[in-house]
């Protein structure tokens, strides 16, 4: 493993249990480099709600914590943020979360001569995602393989996301969110 992703793998594991104890899940820490570099840290609820104040709480309580065990070397700046409405897929169970909106993912080698697919996720055959792509047809791509997965904002999901706003409680959850 690389530099970056040890750090990574570091910072996961200093304030996942905090994150976890105040209610809330890791999505993804990302760090990005440069010359203003930033550690991104995702994080949502169990239900896929997160507001300002839940973003600034997890930020307070990670912000301690990394100046306590200061592993990261120089400055940088910590954001965090909720994943979103085209949040991207980092669990498995957010491709199964997630099947029936549009999709592109990445993969790190080519499979069936392409590494870019865009399409509707159809969720986890074991350890595989499916995915409908237009000219293709189903596609299964071992999790593993994936580089980088996020949702495409499209006119449904945008409704879905407005729906759940309507209906009370929010969620990031589709099948509640088809329920209603």
């Amino acid at each position: 493993m690389n530099r970056v992703g040890n750090l990574v793998e570091r910072v996961e594991a200093l304030i996942g249990p905090a994150v976890a104890a105040m209610g809330f899940e890791l999505v993804r820490v990302r760090w990005i480099g440069g010359g203003q570099p930033r550690l991104q840290v995702m994080a949502e609820r169990p239900d896929g709600t997160m507001n300002v104040e839940d973003c600034a709480e997890v930020s307070h309580a990670v912000s301690a914590i990394l100046d306590v065990e200061d592993p990261i070397d120089g400055e940088y700046t910590l954001e965090v943020s909720s994943p979103g409405i085209d949040r991207p897929l980092v669990r498995a169970r957010d491709y199964e979360r997630y099947a029936g909106f549009e999709a592109k993912l990445e993969t790190g080698e080519p499979i069936g001569g392409r590494k870019r697919f865009r399409g509707l996720l159809k969720g986890l055959d074991g350890e595989e995602v499916g995915i409908e792509v237009e000219g293709l047809g189903l596609v299964h791509i071992p999790l593993g393989q994936i580089a980088e997965a996020k949702l495409v904002l499209t006119d449904e999901l945008v409704r879905a996301s407005l729906k759940q706003g309507a209906g009370g409680a929010q969620s990031d959850d589709p099948a509640a969110l088809r329920q209603r």
